[in-house]
């Protein structure tokens, strides 16, 4: 029996092809600049509208502290009586002081409002430059994707073509055509999706970056798997130390705590001092002086000062809720995403070890056998595409293990690599 071979010519091109796709960091001479993470980053602290807005409500919370410290606005007041011929002039001036201690604690109350508010500007931070740091390997794995999906489609247009060569001289089914010209269109609407993709996430990091959605990015560097240098236990004293999420919540208790005390001594009095003068137009009268001293009755305290406690009492046991659910949430997610380093590290290296390797000798052997008829088409496309998609899967699981840590860091408020630092 006598079997079609392939061209040499075409022999040289499937050659090249399969070499590029065993080699993934392979880039072609005057390809775009890479994009940098580290870029990225710093441009996020400086131009993304979140976490400047949070940084201004931030600034407006520290300067509340002093203005509800100060005592209230003294009242002046001007007035006459009388007659022309009896006529009087008289000036006050009436300051309200409060009880001892209420102005201390409003003063607390604001200051770990405040705490709050700066605490959620760290976590708005840590949160959008997770965001970041998702897209930005999501990108660069569909940019791989796009690459092999590219290469995938050179080798089956010369599998289509020797089919079809092979075919008209019969030595070959027409139904090996048919197989590659599929394979070759479900790579097209593969590599279309792709695209889409591609652009989708261009413009989740531009919206980040507070750019136009169509501003262009370069391809993103190749990431190295990021070591997780904590163990579970050491993360979860990580979180409980200075997740910024939580510290929210612990200042959110604090100012629960102080609004409480507050309340409880709106039950005292306030006191108003008034002081002022007298004076006759008549030129043989001497000014008079006087004072006054008031207090500001709770008179009310039933309907008022009392139900300002239990509004304090249920905000303090809902903030400590809060703090209970979030703590839990982030327990949560740190588990959640070790288990998730652990998997894509574990993946990575078997794919990267033993399934790419072997596929690749898979796909060797099939192509020196098919070229002498000892090797079916349908054996070698399913080669070809199997190799394809460890391929696929390799940078699947190297993006997986990169997000996975981006999310600890969130949640833990620290980088676990040399990111830059949050920035005040």
């Amino acid at each position: 029996m006598k079997f079609f071979p392939l061209h040499r010519s075409k022999l040289k091109i499937f050659a090249i092809g399969l070499l590029l796709s065993l080699v993934p960091g392979l880039q072609v001479l005057g390809a775009e600049p890479p994009l940098k993470l580290q870029t990225l980053i710093e441009d996020a602290y400086q131009r993304n509208p979140e976490i400047q807005a949070t940084k201004q409500r931030w600034e407006a919370a520290k300067a509340v502290p002093s203005q509800v410290q100060s005592l209230p606005d003294p009242v002046v007041g001007f007035g006459y009586r009388g007659p022309d011929i009896m006529r009087e002039g008289r000036f006050q001036i009436q300051q309200q002081f409060p009880f001892p201690g209420k102005l201390g604690l409003k003063g607390e109350v604001a200051s770990k409002a405040a705490d709050q508010v700066s605490q959620a500007y760290k976590a708005v931070q840590l949160r959008v430059i997770a965001q970041l740091k998702v897209a930005y390997f999501n990108l660069h794995f569909v940019h791989e994707s796009i690459e092999i999906v590219n290469k995938n489609l050179m080798i089956l247009k010369e599998l289509e073509k020797t089919a079809e060569a092979r075919y008209k001289v019969g030595k070959g089914i027409q139904q090996d055509v048919f197989r590659a010209q599929v394979a070759l269109s479900r790579e097209m609407e593969r590599l279309t999706s792709l695209e889409q993709e591609r652009h989708s996430i261009t413009a989740e990091l531009n919206r980040i970056l507070n750019r136009p959605p169509t501003a262009p990015l370069g391809k993103p560097e190749e990431p190295a798997l990021t070591p997780l240098p904590h163990s579970l236990e050491e993360l979860t004293k990580l979180v409980k130390q200075q997740s910024p999420l939580l510290q929210v919540q612990a200042h959110g208790i604090e100012k629960s705590q102080s609004s409480l005390a507050l309340a409880r001594r709106e039950y005292y009095p306030d006191f108003v001092v008034t002081l002022g003068t007298m004076q006759s137009f008549r030129s043989d009268e001497l000014t008079d002086a006087f004072g006054m001293f008031g207090i500001k009755v709770p008179l009310y305290y039933s309907t008022k000062q009392r139900y300002g406690e239990k509004e304090a009492l249920a905000r303090l046991e809902g903030a400590r809720k809060d703090y209970d659910t979030v703590w839990q949430r982030a327990l949560f997610q740190v588990k959640d995403n070790v288990a998730r380093v652990q998997r894509a590290a574990r993946l990575v290296k078997l794919i990267g070890g033993a399934i790419i390797p072997q596929a690749s000798l898979a796909l060797e052997s099939s192509m020196a056998g098919y070229g002498v008829g000892k090797v079916d088409f349908l054996t070698m496309l399913d080669n070809v595409l199997k190799l394809q998609q460890d391929e696929l899967d390799l940078h699947r699981q190297t993006t997986d293990h990169e997000i996975a840590i981006a999310r600890i860091e969130e949640v833990i408020g620290q980088p676990l690599h040399n990111d830059v630092a949050s920035k005040d």
